[in-house]
């Protein structure tokens, strides 16, 4: 314990000293002097100030302007109504010298052929009535009402500096450049010298030219006291470092280009947050080096500017990511978002770095409690716990270092709440690799005869339900029986619901032969499927049989089953015994091949480790259970279609034990068909969560004799296969649904928060897969890697079958058909997985193909999609594969030679699987009758 707790505790401190390094410092030159002028806007709320509906309150607006003044000499406002106008009288308090703003926009003009007064009566005087016939508007529209407005504020404010008529108007095209020039050519003869008068453009417009190469602009740039460029680096996609320079250049551009005419950056600035565009990347420490560059670099070389902007405006959701994050002020917090002097550093590091390794620790709290862990396999756990918690404070920063609309904070709570349980889920696996690649072996595991011969052989009775099943598939079965190596057992056939005497009559005189301890039962209807059956073989057990022994119908046991596992049962504390399911098909076709290697997984790997806390699952067939423990059960139950599960659960729950051996005992037949296989994992996952809502009671304190450990191996397993692959699925539509939103709004999911963890949680999924098959199952890497695609295959199917498990209470028993008994398929068997999953590649190529500015969280969304595309294609891979000439393993050999011929000359060609699978049958297979 005290070793374990000093790893943790170094975990913690190595943690921590990545945040210290991680908190970068930055140069930059120090700014000791006064802004020339910085943008004001006194709206606060995510609602555009169009639509806000109330007048910003003048307290708030002295408090703001009251917290500005020690680093500006001036203000630029951009309208002059809607509560704007308070500002010029309140900024005169504080000394502030302020740029009015007049608004224009399109404003709604007289229909066509609708009557033109002479003289407009809402029109106070003849300069709104020449405005209203300029602009061919009512003089109550807001562009007369601006007018009025900034003309009312200069005679009534004397730290007015200067006006700015109309902001990016030719940008937006909501007025011409000869409209615009008129308009501010009115705005100086009512003005009268009294201050300067410009419009605020974009540089890029104040240079274009016409066909002919003239200015477009040129009667405007005529008419305007100064140029008023905004120059935005951000938007021209320049990088950070080389943001400054652009500026200056520019300037140097507009100089030369208008000589005389006094220039001034009417607008500079960078984001502090959203999305790049191109190589230019917002964040906070490019803004504080650049916007400290640039005011040293413009007082140096004289250059007259106005920052951008004051505070973050939430409200600027029409420039995307980055609209609210221009501000040098936080919205929130109203304090400035870096120093002017000094190194640049993040001030909040240190309190995300404190949520970080918090989380980590007490993540890190379950591993005080493995017993006998190893160096590595604690140090790995506890890595593991603290990335999660490094997550949780990345969480946590763009929670509080974001601004959100209703729907966004929705958004990115949806996608948290579905986000935990898979980090959840990736934090199990990553346990299941420390314990079986770097843990102890398994200690409880069964690998020979259980406690050697017992003085006397207790009697088995062997159980066999079967509905419709082949007699020849029938009569393996029981000849197996026949050949087992133990002298005191009965053999109990239970055909049900099998109307044809040909199935049935066969088997029937095929028991008589083989002697008084196989007893054949023929019901014609019998109810409760599977577990009806067994509830009847148990009610016509001898009563002198202790243990209780199920196989199903397709079942080949080896000589040695009840010799090597009945002695187990002489601990009286021992309930149950369970061997692996293993087939004898599996070189049928390569597509059976990859099935049964990927059964093999659960048997080799989860039910080994689920095995040590005394948790395994109990699948029915090669099953072994003590009468009186099967008894205090209640049997079978019939109100589940995974009854051997709930048996056995059931079991543990009253304190019995229960052991497992992963050597194979029993040699069955695969589904014989993907879509067979499908509907049997369709099956188990609706059982399972029957099983979740049936038992979930007894999992409460005191409900049952179950150990914490036991109930940590039922809930993970659960949450593992049906809650991953069900909130996969979920998270997959969701981001389906989400894809016109980035691809033609621009409106992606944070990459830190939200996509990096789905891509981290597939690559563990699969360094999972790879590395636990390696070490644990004794398959060829050909087969593993097929194992690997049908198990992702699943995953709509285990969905679906979780949400018929929630909408329905009653679900049907579907028999697998096995050797041979299945149909030849009508449809596709993965229509349904193949939509979505072409859906999904569909999406990823069209958010590659829109995202213009290449922005990295888009891309990586992209990804997403491709990743989560991959599930359903592979079903419908291998529903396609199953009727190709593919699927064949001679086809494969000569594929294999023809591919050998060609790349030997080039390449080192090794030894291929699929010759070692033709050339040789699977070891284990060689024992099956």
């Amino acid at each position: 314990m005290r070793s374990v707790a000093v790893v943790v505790a170094l975990v913690a401190c190595l943690h921590a000293g990545a945040w210290a390094v991680r908190q970068t410092q930055a140069t930059a030159p120090n700014f000791e002097g006064v802004l020339n002028s910085v943008s004001y806007s006194p709206f606060t709320t995510g609602t555009h100030p169009d639509f806000e509906g109330s007048r910003p309150p003048e307290a708030r607006i002295r408090a703001d302007l009251k917290a500005i003044a020690p680093y500006t000499r001036a203000i630029r406002l951009y309208s002059s109504t809607g509560g704007v106008e308070q500002v010029p009288k309140i900024a005169a308090e504080f000394g502030l010298k302020v740029t009015l703003g007049i608004w224009l926009d399109k404003s709604e003009k007289r229909g066509e052929g609708e009557l033109r007064p002479d003289f407009d009566p809402s029109c106070k005087n003849r300069f709104e009535q020449e405005m209203s016939d300029l602009l061919d508007v009512s003089c109550k529209s807001r562009n007369i009402r601006e007018v009025v407005s900034a003309l009312d504020l200069l005679r009534k404010n004397r730290n007015v500096n200067g006006i700015m008529v109309g902001n990016e108007t030719l940008f937006r095209r909501d007025m011409t450049a000869d409209q615009l020039a008129e308009v501010v050519k009115r705005v100086k003869r009512e003005v009268a010298g009294a201050v300067p008068i410009s419009t605020g453009e974009i540089y890029s417009e104040l240079l274009e030219t016409d066909k002919d190469g003239g200015l477009v602009a040129e009667k405007l740039i005529s008419k305007v006291d100064f140029i008023a460029a905004h120059v935005l680096p951000y938007w021209g996609r320049i990088p950070a470092e080389g943001a400054v320079n652009e500026a200056v250049r520019v300037y140097d551009l507009l100089r030369r280009t208008f000589p005389g005419k006094h220039i001034v950056i009417a607008e500079f600035g960078w984001p502090s947050s959203g999305y790049n565009r191109g190589a230019a990347i917002p964040g906070k420490f490019e803004q504080a080096g650049i916007m400290r560059g640039f005011v040293a670099r413009a007082d140096a070389l004289g250059i007259d500017y106005n920052l951008i902007e004051a505070y973050d405006q939430p409200w600027k959701t029409i420039e995307g990511s980055v609209g609210a994050y221009w501000g040098l002020f936080d919205n929130q917090t109203r304090q400035p978002k870096f120093a002017w002097s000094g190194p640049i550093i993040d001030m909040d590091n240190w309190k995300i770095a404190a949520v970080a390794v918090a989380v980590g620790v007490l993540l890190s709290l379950p591993v005080l409690g493995i017993a006998g862990a190893t160096f590595v396999q604690i140090f790995l756990l506890a890595s593991a716990a603290h990335a999660v918690g490094a997550w949780a404070a990345t969480l946590f920063d763009y929670w509080v270092s974001h601004y959100f609309v209703a729907g966004a904070a929705f958004a990115l709570a949806l996608g948290t709440v579905l986000l935990i349980p898979l980090v959840l889920i990736a934090l199990g696996r990553i346990e299941e690799i420390a314990c079986i690649l770097f843990g102890r072996s398994p200690a409880r595991l069964l690998r020979g005869s259980g406690a050697g011969a017992p003085p006397s052989h207790p009697k088995v009775s062997i159980h066999i339900p079967a509905c419709r099943e082949p007699p020849e598939m029938l009569k393996a079965t029981l000849d197996a029986v026949a050949r087992l190596a133990y002298p005191n057992f009965e053999c109990i056939l239970i055909v049900n619901n099998t109307p044809d005497p040909a199935m049935w009559q066969p088997v029937e005189e095929h028991c008589r032969a083989l002697g008084e301890r196989f007893r054949f039962i023929n019901i014609p209807k019998l109810e409760g499927y599977k577990a009806g059956a067994l509830r009847l073989a148990l009610a016509q057990t001898s009563p002198d049989a202790e243990i209780i022994g199920i196989i199903d119908a397709d079942y080949a046991v080896t000589p040695d089953w009840l010799s090597d596992l009945v002695p187990v049962f002489a601990d009286p504390k021992v309930g149950l015994v369970q061997a692996p399911q293993d087939h004898r098909d599996g070189k049928r076709s390569p597509l059976h091949y990859v099935m049964n290697g990927e059964y093999a997984g659960f048997f080799d790997i989860g039910m080994v480790q689920r095995n040590e806390a005394n948790a395994i699952i109990v699948h029915g067939t090669m099953c072994l259970i003590r009468r009186t423990a099967l008894e205090a059960a209640a049997g079978w139950s019939c109100d589940t279609i995974c009854e051997d599960t709930d048996l056995g659960l059931t079991i543990l729950e009253l304190g019995w034990q229960a052991h497992y051996t992963n050597r194979r005992y029993g040699y069955g037949l695969l589904p014989d068909t993907f879509e067979a296989y499908k509907k049997q994992r369709d099956r188990w996952a609706s059982g399972g969560f029957q099983i979740i809502k049936k038992h979930w009671r007894r999992f409460l304190p005191g409900a049952s004799e179950l150990t914490g450990d036991q109930k940590r191996e039922f809930a993970f397993g659960w949450i593992n296969w049906l809650g991953a692959e069900t909130v996969g699925v979920l998270v997959a539509i969701l981001n389906l649904i989400w894809v016109p939103v980035v691809a033609f709004a621009g409106i992606a999911v944070p990459d830190k928060v939200l996509t990096l963890p789905i891509i981290a949680t597939f690559v563990i999924s699969v360094v999972h897969f790879v590395a636990l098959y390696r070490r644990r199952v004794p398959i060829p890497p050909f087969q593993a890697a097929g194992a690997m695609l049908a198990a992702m295959a699943m995953q709509w199917t285990v969905a679906r079958a979780v949400a018929n498990g929630i909408i329905k209470d009653h679900l049907t028993f579907v028999r697998t058909a096995k050797g041979g008994a299945a149909r030849r398929r009508v449809v596709f068997p993965a229509f349904e997985e193949a939509v979505l999953g072409g859906l999904l590649a569909l999406g990823a190529v069209i958010v590659f193909a829109t995202n213009w500015e290449r922005v990295r969280e888009i891309n990586l969304f992209g990804c997403v999609l491709v990743v989560q595309s991959l599930p359903f294609l592979a079903a419908a891979a291998l529903a396609a594969f199953e009727n190709s000439r593919l699927n064949d393993f001679v086809v494969l050999r000569s594929l294999e030679a023809r591919l050998v011929e060609v790349l030997s000359p080039v390449l080192p060609i090794r030894r291929n699987p699929i010759s070692q699978t033709a050339a040789a049958p699977d070891k284990r297979m060689e024992a099956a009758p």
